[in-house]
């Protein structure tokens, strides 16, 4: 496909989704706060959404504002945040990145890729993700669903797994504010439909606007 053919099915996909998943909401439940949202996103790394919500209802009961984290006893944020794994690392960024937030930027979330990359922990899913959804930026947040079913539309060839060049392919093809939206919906449309291991091509509502469906790599 040209880029200009990848545009318009891209743009197609997006409307469907919609039809499909009416409500495009982040799977963690951060309340609305940025803060909150980074914090939960440090400590999605190789935990579920779900494990988050539950581990994060506990952190925030105990310390509710990046001020408090900042002055926190690392011990205790460890004890909390285990079951998310890799504990002490994610402890340790979201106590610092909480008292640079606090220090610098006066409690705020900083809403460029520059600075939130500064943050001890915040890699560029993190900061799309934050650029998205607080601040309705252009932002794509390259998790595995992303990757691997926007190549499997047709996007980019099906082995790239390089999340930045996707980022960058996405972002040009993407109607202009929808990448966020799309984000959550295509999260979704994984967990459903579009699986890594077992996806259900044969019933799958998006097959006619997907290059497995339209060459007929599929699984029947």
């Amino acid at each position: 496909m040209t880029k200009k053919e990848k545009k318009e099915r891209l743009g197609l996909i997006v409307e469907r989704f919609k039809e499909i998943y009416p409500e495009a909401t982040c799977a963690l439940e951060y309340g609305g706060d940025p803060w909150r949202l980074l914090v939960m996103g440090r400590l999605s790394a190789q935990c579920t959404d779900a494990r988050v919500n539950i581990v994060c209802r506990e952190l925030f009961s105990r310390f509710p504002t990046p001020e408090a984290m900042a002055v926190g006893e690392l011990a205790e944020i460890e004890r909390i945040v285990k079951p998310c794994g890799l504990y002490r690392m994610k402890a340790s960024s979201i106590k610092e990145a909480s008292r640079i937030i606090v220090e610098t930027y006066g409690g705020n979330i900083p809403d460029n890729m520059d600075e939130l990359l500064q943050l001890p922990g915040v890699g560029r899913k993190i900061a799309n993700l934050v650029l998205g959804d607080v601040y309705g930026l252009p932002s794509v947040v390259c998790d595995t669903h992303c990757m691997r079913i926007c190549g499997r539309f047709g996007m980019y060839r099906e082995d790239l797994r390089d999340p930045v060049k996707i980022e960058k392919i996405l972002i040009e093809l993407l109607p202009y504010g929808e990448g966020s939206d799309f984000c959550h919906r295509i999260v979704n449309f994984g967990r459903e439909v579009c699986s890594a291991r077992s996806p259900r091509c044969s019933d799958c509502p998006m097959r006619d606007l997907c290059e497995h469906g339209i060459r007929g790599k599929v699984n029947e």
